[in-house]
This record gives C-alpha cells, structure tokens and sequence, in this order.
C-alpha cells in the first residue's frame, strides 16, 4: 500500500512519505551544508514526517482528501512528528552512547517534533521536561511499525547508522571548533528543516523544482559596476569640488578599502547627510564578490526608511525583481500547533508555503523581522534564519535597537560573526556603545571605517542645538510659538513623543495656521506616507513654507530636509536623528535645532524615552558648564558616548529582556549554563534524580513571551491605494507563487495594529477575515486620510492636507 504524505487539493494527486522524506533531505542537507552541518540538518529531514507511516495517519489522509464527509479523527488524534525524534533518543539517548551522540538526539529531535509549533523546552518554568516528555514517555501506537516501514523504503539500518555517524562527527567538529551558544545552534537546524520541508511540499503543489541558487556574485559584481559608476557622475557633478561632496567621495572610498578586510563586526559613523547608504552598499557589494557572501540584507529601525532606502538602490542598480523589501507578517500565524492541517494542500497551507524565506540577493528589512527570526515563536519568523549565514548585514541607525533587546541583539550577531560567516556593518552618526555591556558585542578592534571621524564630524555641521528646556512647555503655548514664527522659519518640523500629543498639536494648527499642515503617523500605512513625504519633499524642493507634526517615525534616516526643527526632548541619540532633518544638505551654513521639554507628554509607560530624557537633561547642564569638553558640540561623539554610557548603566536590568511572568530573563532561559540554571537544580530536587539531558534551555516559554515591541500586534490590509484590489488577488489566487506576489505587495499596505485595537475594530465590525482568519482587512470607512486607521470609524480618503 502505497504511504502518502499529501494530497495536492486541484487534482488529488500524492506525494508518497518515502519521495517527501528523501526530497526533504536534500534541501535540508543543502542549507545545513553551509555550516558544515550538511548531515545534522539532513538527519532531521529525513525522519521529520516519519510517523506518516501510521496507518492512523494514512486513515487520517484518506478521509480528509478523498472523502466529502469530514473525519472522524479529533483533533490531536494524529501526531505523526514525535515519531523521529523518539526514534533518535532511543537509539543514541542511552549510557553506551557518547555525549556528541546524545547532543545530536538532542538537537535534532527537538527540530523534528517542534516543526509543526516552536521549538520545546528541555526543562519548563513548572520544572518538567517538554522535550522527554514527547521523545521518552510519550506512548505512540505503531510506532513499531512505522520505524520498519522506514528502514525498509527510505534507508536500510547499516547506512542510517552511517549517516547519523557523519551528523555526529559534523557537530564534535562544529562545536570543537567553535562552543556556540547551543540554542543558536538548534535554532539554525531547525530553520533548516522548517524552509526544507515547506519548499519541498511546494515544489510538490506547484509541479515545479527550483534551482537553489546561493551564488549571486554576477550579480553582485553588476551592481558594484552600476554603482561605481552613479558615484562617478557625483564626482562630474558641478558641486563635485565642494568640500562636503570631497568628504563624502573619501568616506565611499574607504570603504571600498575596508571591504577587502575580512568579515568581522565593523562601525560606519558617517555624518547625517554624508551618504551613509551608497557607502554601506559599496562596502557590502564588493565584501560579497570577495567572499562569496551569498546575500546582502539591510536592517532598518522603521518602515519608513525601507521604502526610502530600497527606492534608492532599485534606482541605481536597475533592478526591481531582485530586491526584497520585507515589512512585516502579512498572514497571522495565532495557531500553537498546525499539525492536524498538514497532508492536504488547501489555500491555508498554500500561504504557509509561500515562499517567504529571505533567498533575494538583496533583502531590506526591519530590526523587529530580524530579531523575530531568532526569538520569535512562529515558523515563517524561523524558516529564514539560514538563509543569514554567509551574509553582509548592515544595520542602519543600529542605535534604535530597543533597550530590553540589546543583550539579545549582541549574541545573535555574534553567532552570525562566528559562527555563520557573516560581516556586519553598524551604521549610525550616533555609535552606541555595545561593546560595553554584559552580554557585549564582539566588535572589531579599530573597527571604524571613517578616518579622522572627529574631524569629519565637524565638517559636517549644520545646526546648533538651542536648548529651550528650562520651563515646559504645553500643546496651547507650543501652537501659538510655531504659528507667530514659523513663516520666518520656513519650512518647520515638530517630532514629539507621542502620539496623542501630535495628533492633538495638529488639530490645533490645521484650521488656524497660515501654512499648510501635515500630519505623519505609524497609523498609516507605508503607500500611505510614502505618497505624503512625496508631496512633502515637493514642497522642500519648491522652498514652499509649510508644517511637518510627527512622532519619531520621521528621524532615522527619512531624506528629508527642513529648515527648523522642533524636537520634544527624549535621549542625545534622538536629538541628533531630528537634527539631521535640518539643513541636511547644507543649504544654509546653520539653521536652528529646538529642544524644548513638553508638559503634556505622558511617558510613564515608555521607560526608554524617558530614561533618555533625563540623561539628556543632566547633559545639557554638564555641557552648558564645560561646553570645550564636548568638542563644542552637543551632537560630538565625546558627548554621545557619555550618553550611551550612563544610559546603559541606568538601563542596566533592562538590557535582558525579563520576563516578569516567570521572573526570569530571557538570556537566562536561553544561554545559561547547566550549573547556573536554577531550574536544574529544582528539577534535582523534585525528582530526586539529575535531569538527564546535555541542554536545558527553554526555548518555548523564550519564544511565547518575546515581543519586539511592548505590545502584540497585527497587520490589517487598508483600503488605501491598491489595498482592496491585492486583498482580491489573494482570494483568487491559486498557485503558491501568485500568493507570494501578492503577500509582498501586501507589505506596502498594511498596518499594524495594537490586541486592543484590533478587538476594538473586530468588535465594530470594521474587519473583514479572509482566507480562514489568517488576513485581516479593514473596511473602507475605517481609514481616515489624515490619520490612517480611524478608530472612530469616521475615516474620509479626501484632501491629506488641512
């Protein structure tokens, strides 16, 4: 009897368990390959599915794909992933084998019956074992059968021991030569199996094979071409002599230099308005051809700048199919546990298999995406991590990486440098100091790129800072300021703290302003604001007065260029990224920078900014006392290590991420060692015996309570622009690859929303469900063209100015 492992839905045809576990295998073997783990990552392939060789799975298959009458099984009747990594344990878990053969078990056994949920805890916070509990006590009838039925279609049992043979001596060789953090380690095996096991079921739908192409070095050395020559026309330009330009040319040229180094963690401090893109990408295009990096990924702290940024080098490389611009999760992945959908491929398993794996040469993306894939629980976050390895990354404004996230940030780039063959690139004007915390990044030595960067610094002035903090300042006295002055300013921008606080400042001025007001906010979507700093940057050109009120959404690295700023006080690092957009391009020798201290700002339940605050503050005095100190500026390097200096100390307990539910730090659950893992000690205690395991993270409990940002939140597609036409490709769409189209074009209009918000929404009825519950899209009175999304419902797509 033939063993199927699914069902294609349009025509029922199968793909038998033995072809899907083989076919697995390969690609497994191919990305695990590039840690030298070819065997380790294809030994969790070729036994993921093994426990489809039950018949009550076979009877499971049958019913649900051949028969119009719904099974009887219930759900969680059919578990057919604990089948192989019981199978490992039992065969290389026991006294006789060594510690590499159980650590292999391990490893790979949590892939496999983790690759339909997340990745299971060796020990729990109840201070049981998860892992055994599955791979050891876990009874599963058949399961004799099944492993017979294996041996005899799949691999006879004297070159599976073979096998397993060389995955043992790959990961002795693996960790002798580099002791990784292990979770890291079975993190990039379970990615192996998750992009392996959804890219094959996908070829099988969509009838296809694709070649798997890591070499893109024709590629690459095109676009160093084209860029080489963009930056030659600069040179040619009329303003090619002015000594800003000669600046920027130097810095471009160094790092061309600095890209035959080899790869290591290096800093890019180049001057807000100094070219900081074109430069990193000059660095990262010719570091890949020398290296045989497999791909380039850019990570950014905000969307906004994506849309800037990926425009910018589409344009000058010429390329728009090869660049990935990736905001965020379209699909919602709510489910714990997909297991019981798997076998017959319908539209749902259709967007899991999307191919949403990060395989473009050139990927831009979000600091929140990229911590996700590590720390996350969801597979789609999961499924890219291999595609990492042997990779240039460079992170723009790295500074903005959250506070609570920062030790977490530092030991995945570590194991990117180390252990994955990776070169990174930290891009900001405003270096933190990662290097000087407890879990510290390992930065090269002499690392910086740019020569003489204090000189370079001062070169590239164009503000003062004037500090107008000595008594606060209201929303009421803050309208009448901006409206008596801002026709002498020109055009004037205002990035407070908060949201309501802007919105309100906007209603304030937009019917009483002799200027045009315009109104940002995270609450539109990226077509939305990208199509608003359009007309904004329209304006600029055109030296037309108007009113810019945002949250921070507009610092890091949004082009744009105004010629005065009003910025809500917060952390030195934050002032700098406003005073970046003030004479950016140096069009006036100095223009004015204003800090002011708002009084109706509620920042008790955002601690960074307010922790920011304060420093600043200490330091504005500090500075007005000893200003020579600082080298006469408040935005100096001197001065913004002193910042990130006292920041992280006062910070100090939030650099972990702790987890007030198990009061633990996620470090801890992560990284610890036996002897410092409190919950092995328990476990001893309780059960009067030693936890019989080489690893004791818990990944699980890690993964359930890791949120980038405070707060879970959801994309909603919103009927802006091309919004309600994808949401009907998506309906229609049949084939995997016409859904991974429309899934990223999705991207551009989505927004994310808040738990409370989108309860709110569904519970007004303004969300419409698709595809099962897993795309939510927003009706059309909901969206409001001056503030996005309209809680109040009252949304009009009319004027986007007042």
């Amino acid at each position: 009897m033939v063993k199927i492992a699914h069902v294609r839905e349009k025509d029922n045809k199968i793909q038998t368990v033995c072809y899907h576990l083989l076919g697995v295998k390969k690609l497994a073997e191919t990305f695990g390959e590039k840690l030298g783990l070819k065997h380790v990552a294809g030994l969790a392939g070729l036994l993921h599915d093994l426990g489809k060789y039950t018949d009550t799975f076979q009877k499971y298959i049958n019913e649900v794909a051949f028969y119009s009458e719904s099974t009887e099984m219930k759900r969680g009747d059919v578990d057919h992933s604990t089948a192989g990594g019981k199978l490992l344990f039992s065969l290389f878990h026991n006294k006789e084998n060594t510690p590499f053969e159980k650590l292999l078990a391990e490893i790979v056994g949590n892939a496999i019956i983790s690759h339909h949920s997340n990745l299971h805890d060796y020990i729990t916070s109840e201070i049981q074992s998860d892992y055994l509990r599955r791979v050891r006590d876990k009874e599963l009838k058949e399961y004799e059968n099944a492993v017979d039925c294996f041996f005899q279609e799949v691999m006879d049992e004297k070159d599976f021991n073979q096998y397993v043979s060389n995955a043992v001596n790959e990961l002795q060789q693996f960790m002798n030569m580099s002791p990784t953090q292990s979770f890291f380690l079975t993190k990039y095996i379970f990615s192996c199996l998750i992009d392996a096991d959804r890219t094959d079921t996908r070829w099988f739908e969509e009838k296809t094979i694709d070649v798997q192409d890591f070499q893109h070095d024709k590629l690459f050395a095109s676009y160093y071409e084209k860029l080489i020559s963009k930056l030659g026309s600069f040179k040619k330009n009329s303003k090619g002599n002015e000594q800003i330009n000669i600046l920027r040319q130097q810095m471009s040229e160094q790092c061309d230099l600095y890209a035959d180094k080899p790869s290591g963690i290096y800093t890019l401090s180049i001057p807000t308005g100094g070219g900081k893109t074109l430069a990193s990408l000059r660095y990262a295009l010719k570091h890949a051809q020398k290296f045989n990096k497999q791909r380039i990924i850019y990570v950014v702290p905000f969307t906004t700048i994506i849309e800037q940024n990926t425009q910018e080098v589409r344009n000058i490389l010429e390329d728009e199919d090869h660049i990935l611009e990736h905001h965020s999760n379209v699909i919602d992945e709510d489910e714990e546990n997909d297991e019981q959908s798997d076998g017959l491929i319908t539209k749902k398993e259709k967007l899991k298999l999307a191919r949403d794996n990060w395989d473009s040469p050139i990927i831009f993306t979000t600091m929140v995406q990229f911590l996700n894939i590590f720390y996350a629980k969801g597979n789609r976050n999961t499924r890219r991590l291999h595609n990492l390895s042997h990779s240039v990354l460079v992170f723009d404004e790295v500074q903005k990486v959250p506070t609570k996230c920062v030790s977490l940030f530092n030991e995945a780039l570590n194991f990117l440098k180390k252990d994955a063959h990776c070169s990174i690139l930290l891009c900001t004007a405003t270096q933190p100091t990662l290097e000087n915390v407890d879990h510290f990044l390992l930065k090269e030595r002499d690392g910086e790129i740019v020569q003489n960067l204090s000189d370079v610094s001062k070169a590239f002035k164009r503000v003062d800072i004037i500090d107008r903090t000595e008594r606060p300042t209201n929303n009421d006295e803050l309208a009448e300021w901006v409206k008596s002055n801002a026709e002498a300013w020109g055009s004037t921008l205002v990035i407070l703290n908060t949201k309501s606080v802007v919105k309100e400042l906007y209603e304030k001025l937009k019917d009483s302003s002799p200027l045009p007001v315009y109104h940002l906010s995270t609450g539109m979507c990226a077509a939305h604001r990208k199509d608003i700093l359009s007309d904004i940057r329209t304006l600029l050109n055109n030296k037309v007065p108007f009113i810019c009120i945002t949250t921070q959404l507009i610092e890091a690295g949004v082009d744009v260029s105004f010629k005065c700023v009003i910025r809500s006080s917060a952390g030195l690092d934050s002032i700098a990224q406003a005073a970046g957009r003030c004479n950016r391009h140096g069009e006036k020798d100095v223009q004015d920078v204003y800090v002011i201290d708002h009084a109706d700002e509620n920042l008790s339940k955002l601690k960074e900014i307010k922790t920011g605050k304060e420093i600043t503050g200490n330091l504005l005095v500090r500075y007005k006392k000893k200003e020579d100190e600082y080298d006469s500026s408040l935005l100096s390097q001197v001065a913004m290590d002193e910042y990130f200096r006292h920041y992280y100390q006062k910070m100090e307990t939030d650099l972990n991420y702790y987890i007030p539910q198990v009061d633990k730090e996620m470090t801890n659950l992560l990284m610890a060692t036996r002897k410092e893992n409190d919950y092995v000690t328990a476990y001893k205690k309780k059960y009067d015996t030693e936890l019989p395991l080489y690893l004791t993270g818990s990944y699980k409990t890690a993964a359930n309570h890791f949120q980038v940002i405070d707060q879970i939140t959801t994309a909603i597609i919103v009927p802006y622009g091309k919004g309600k036409e994808i949401i009907a490709q998506l309906n229609s769409a049949e084939r995997v690859d016409d859904l991974s189209t429309q899934l990223k074009r999705a991207q551009q209009y989505t927004v994310n929303v808040h738990s409370q918000e989108l309860t709110k929404l569904k519970q007004d009825n303004a969300i419409i469900s698709h595809l099962e519950g897993t795309i939510y899209e927003l009706r059309e009175n909901w969206y409001s063209g001056e503030y996005g999304i309209d809680l109040l419902g009252e949304g009009e797509m009319g004027s986007l100015i007042m």
